[in-house]
């Protein structure tokens, strides 16, 4: 009987499906036979994944951009002083620009263009935003209380904090002499007790820990690791940061890193050199904290592991040679390292393509997502070549040779100044690029990009929507705590959920510049049951992270993700 039932239950599912199949992604579907699709989940479909335009003008190319919780609103945002944008300013409102090479303020001129947007992600509406520093090459983060702390920049930009909530009519609140040095390149991280550090910048060997609103920094930290990993072209700015399980900062430059303890301001240890290149900007490669797993016992239960993956980069010669008009190949070797393990070296692995300006995204399931750059060159205006048009999907948990897959080209080149960010329904928001000074849309090879596209990754097949699990619980308004258990109800059509084939994601939404995306994490929670509670209802008990060491404060989008194939996810305020 519940073998009948089972091949009833497929039978209706295929049926329905012929008659409802999406058309949104055009041809982009490899045809699978549906009730192995449907049967067997995310991991074996064929799909490889789609591309939707969603928008011909974002009025600016997002050289930076983050989500806001608790709402369907994208940051997106580019320097200031790139001249016209593709947007205005509500009329009245424009801003003062000064010489700052005089230093007369009486001496000024108007800039009515927006160099930032709040981008709908249903809609693709956007409103412009007003931005009075320059942002150009700056970093930032989500705070505990879901707002963008937003830091450095250009010239009278460097020293600035910025703060942008997202109520309805939110802008920029900016104090310009925040920090206690200018910061251009520099990297942005949240610690366990909610504030900021932010390390490095160009010739600035240092660090320093946001100051709180409307108050300034008079020092900080000095960190010879900066400067000795300094080539002639650099190579070391937007150092990768990461906040390990032990709560000690990862600080890659270059080709090396280090862990500092942010309590002690002191470097804890030094991890050996990844070779085969540079990894940091200008060469750009992309670097990720793999999933934290809290739901597998680890052989010293005292420690959680937390590995690191690094792909890609440049020849630290490649700016250089640009300069000659030789666009040398791009890295196309991967690093992989256990920063809790004091005798852990770096492993090797070997993407499909070369890659340098890429974007490395954690999907809900856990998997990785490579996405923009080029395959010739290095970061900079004019300074690449080859878009590397093809993304990659990265399962860090597949044996080695089989961890990597390409998926479906997009047609738009994403290269330098280019961003994407993952969306509460497990799409990619993909948008920027511009290799030109100025924004520049003819006569040349690279124009400036303002389109913005939606890219679906495998486990949108659509053979698989009614495989897809769909949460009902809300968390809005409510915190949780750390260590303590909450419960996650979901639908499912299905009449039977193994454990076993489902797991509950947590999820740190980035702050993404110039290929890094900081603040990134992923956890893979613990879950203590699982119930049935109505017709294809369910409802999971979850462990939360056990301390802000794993999981800092702050919004974090949860997903249910059942053989491979997440629900959209709900946002959760942990403290």
């Amino acid at each position: 009987m519940s073998i009948m039932l089972k091949s009833l239950t497929l039978l209706s599912l295929f049926f329905t499906y012929c008659l409802t199949q999406p058309s949104l992604f055009g041809n982009s579907r490899v045809t699978k036979t549906p009730l192995i699709a449907i049967y067997n989940g995310g991991d074996d479909t064929e799909y490889r994944g789609g591309w939707e335009l969603v928008s011909e003008n974002a009025g600016v190319s997002a050289m930076h951009m983050t989500i806001l919780p608790n709402s369907n609103k994208a940051i997106m945002f580019d320097a200031a002083g790139f001249g016209p944008s593709g947007i205005s300013l509500p009329p009245g409102d424009c801003r003062r620009v000064f010489d700052e090479r005089d230093g007369n303020e009486d001496q000024f001129e108007l800039d009515c263009w927006a160099h930032a947007v709040e981008f709908n992600i249903d809609t693709a509406d956007i409103r412009p935003l007003k931005i009075l520093t320059d942002t150009w090459s700056s970093c930032g983060g989500l705070s505990a209380n879901g707002t963008l702390v937003q830091t450095g920049g250009w010239g009278g930009g460097g020293r600035s904090v910025r703060y942008l909530s997202g109520c309805k009519a939110c802008d920029w609140e900016e104090h310009p002499m925040s920090l206690s040095a200018s910061r251009w390149f520099s990297t942005q991280h949240i610690l366990p007790n909610g504030d900021f550090i932010v390390i490095g910048g160009r010739r600035m060997f240092s660090y320093e820990y946001v100051p709180k609103v409307e108050s300034s920094n008079q020092m900080y930290f000095l960190l010879p690791f900066l400067q000795e990993t300094t080539d002639p072209v650099e190579n070391n700015l937007y150092p990768f940061v990461f906040l390990s399980t032990d709560g000690n900062i990862f600080i890659f430059a270059n080709n090396r890193s280090i862990l500092l303890n942010p309590t002690t301001n002191k470097i804890i240890r030094e991890l050996p050199v990844l070779d085969g290149g540079s990894r940091n900007y200008p060469s750009s490669g992309m670097a990720t904290l793999l999933p934290i797993k809290l739901n597998v016992n680890d052989p010293n239960s005292n420690v959680i592991r937390a590995e690191i993956l690094i792909c890609g980069g440049a020849d630290p010669r490649a700016g250089k040679l640009v300069e000659k008009g030789i666009f040398v190949t791009a890295l196309q070797n991967c690093g992989r390292i256990d920063i809790t393990n004091p005798k852990s070296t770096w492993q090797k692995e070997m993407m499909p393509t070369p890659r340098t300006m890429g974007d490395m995204l954690i999907l809900p399931t856990g998997d990785i997502l490579m996405i923009n750059g080029a395959k010739k060159g290095t970061s900079g205006w004019n300074f690449a070549e080859e878009p590397n048009s093809t993304p990659l999907l990265y399962k860090p948990d597949y044996p080695e040779t089989q961890r990597f897959m390409e998926l479906k080209a997009t047609t738009i080149p994403r290269m330098y100044g280019s961003t994407s960010i993952v969306l509460p329904d497990g799409n990619i928001l993909v948008a920027g690029s511009n290799t030109n000074y100025y924004y520049n849309f003819t006569g040349v090879k690279y124009p400036t990009e303002l389109r913005v596209e939606k890219f679906y990754p495998p486990y949108f097949d659509p053979l698989l929507v009614f495989a897809r699990p769909t949460i009902v619980s809300d968390y809005k308004g409510i915190m949780v705590k750390y260590q303590s258990n909450f419960v996650i109800e979901f639908k499912l059509k299905k009449y039977k959920v193994n454990q076993l084939d489902l797991k509950v994601t947590m999820y740190a939404p980035p702050f993404t510049t110039h290929g890094f995306s900081m603040g990134q994490r992923l956890l893979v929670l613990g879950t203590k049951g699982l119930e049935n509670v109505g017709l294809g209802l369910f409802q999971v008990e979850v462990v939360a992270p056990p301390t802000a060491k794993i999981a800092p404060p702050g919004f974090y989008l949860v997903f249910v993700v059942h053989n491979g194939i997440p629900s959209s996810g709900i946002w959760l305020q942990i403290a």
